[in-house]
């Protein structure tokens, strides 16, 4: 092309795009990529998520408070964003993931429950985001080197202190020792009364309970409320901090131990002294995830920190007290150490990923607990008969006949 005067016109000059994210690892390692969501500055642990579905799911589930998110799936936020699949109990408080790492650009949602793009959304809730990264590499990484301690930071224009960043990934703390449970829990003891959402209908009410089940709030996630509200209970939920006279004062049938984020030897300091005297009494008890952790701990058990974690919606796992494989969700990053169990408590559930303990109980007590997610929000509902397992041990200590686990499994 020429201008009529015959001269060829001047082209544009070259421009290289800033990057307007970092990723800095503990190592010295530094990732760039375009920052999406909050800006800001934030340490956490980087850890990889292996699901293909369920991101919000995962950025508001309270046990990744602390974390920074990889999602190995390269397509996050296609099906954008809404209130229905917020899993922390009360958003405001925003726990959850602090950061995430995406694959690919963030798309405009298409999907007729989306009420908000995912950028939009991020932003609303404080979570630093990183897009254009290699997923795969960082994955390989964690799975070689262990789950980093590390800085993500997001500035529009572009301007990092290399150096001061990884002075604060190195100088980071981490997880280890760090009670997270404190950050995320209610503020008061609540009534949960929501069941579980039905297709394009939302979610009922539970209007007649038959039981009375009280929840222990370490970060514990709506699903697993609705679930156990949706088997026939009424719920009161209470503080992290709450003592066995808090609990017991409530005269439940049933006592729940939630999930949550940290170390479970750090919030046991003051859990497990109220699990030990609740689970001398009579009353069921079922733990999940740092609950499971916990009550661990409260039996004479043990636990450790883990090389990388287990975060997914794929993981097998077997129950010993049926034979059969489930495909499960996971989120931890500490594991419990069956070998450390004492007489009189089993190994009921094992991963096998790598053989680690994902289930106790208690022999002659109505006690049990699982490592994994069976409220499946996001994830397979391989695992909802535990609820019911949960319910049969309360109808047993009030003389009712069991209901077939599998027949309530979905």
């Amino acid at each position: 092309m020429t201008t009529d005067a015959g001269v060829q016109p001047k082209s544009a000059a070259w421009s290289e795009l800033r990057p307007t994210a970092v990723l800095v690892l503990a190592d010295g390692t530094v990732i760039e990529g375009k920052g999406v969501g909050a800006t800001g500055v934030c340490e956490a642990e980087v850890c990889f998520n292996t699901a293909l579905t369920g991101y919000e799911e995962i950025l508001t589930d309270p046990s990744y408070a602390g974390q920074i998110v990889t999602f190995t799936f390269p397509h996050i936020g296609n099906v954008g964003t809404n209130k229905e699949d917020i899993e922390d109990l009360t958003p405001a408080n925003r726990a959850g993931a602090v950061g995430a790492i995406f694959k690919a650009d963030i798309t405009a949602p298409s999907s007729y429950r989306a009420a908000d793009h995912l950028d939009h959304w991020l932003k609303a809730r404080g979570v630093i985001a990183l897009a254009g990264v290699d997923t795969r590499a960082l994955t390989a990484l964690i799975r070689e080197k262990g789950a980093p301690n590390a800085v993500i930071a997001h500035d529009p224009d572009g301007k990092f202190d290399i150096p001061e960043l990884k002075k604060r990934a190195a100088a980071w703390h981490g997880l280890l020792n760090l009670d997270l449970a404190r950050d995320v829990t209610s503020g008061q003891s609540s009534v949960w009364s929501e069941k579980p959402w039905v297709w394009n209908e939302g979610f009922e009410q539970q209007t007649e309970p038959e039981f009375h089940v009280v929840a222990i709030d370490y970060g514990i996630k709506r699903n697993i409320l609705r679930l156990i509200a949706g088997l026939g209970a009424k719920i009161t939920i209470v503080p992290a901090t709450a003592t066995a006279e808090d609990v017991l004062a409530y005269k439940p049938d049933g006592i729940f131990l939630s999930n949550g984020p940290g170390d479970p030897a750090a919030t046991g300091q003051y859990a497990v002294p109220a699990i030990k005297d609740l689970i001398k009494t009579d009353i069921p008890v079922f733990g999940i995830c740092l609950g499971h952790q916990m009550l661990a701990l409260a039996l004479g058990g043990d636990t450790k920190k883990m090389h990388q974690g287990h975060h997914g919606a794929n993981h097998p796992v077997r129950d010993d007290t049926t034979g059969k494989v489930e495909i499960v969700s996971m989120n931890h990053g500490f594991a419990v150490d069956a070998a450390s169990f004492p007489d009189g408590v089993e190994e009921t559930h094992v991963s096998l990923f790598d053989g680690s303990n994902c289930g106790l109980r208690v022999v002659g007590r109505p006690v049990f607990s699982v490592q994994h997610h069976p409220e499946a929000s996001p994830g397979p509902q391989d695992s909802h008969y535990l609820f019911q397992r949960f319910f049969n041990l309360i109808r047993k200590s009030k003389g009712l006949e069991p209901v077939p686990e599998r027949e309530h499994a979905a």
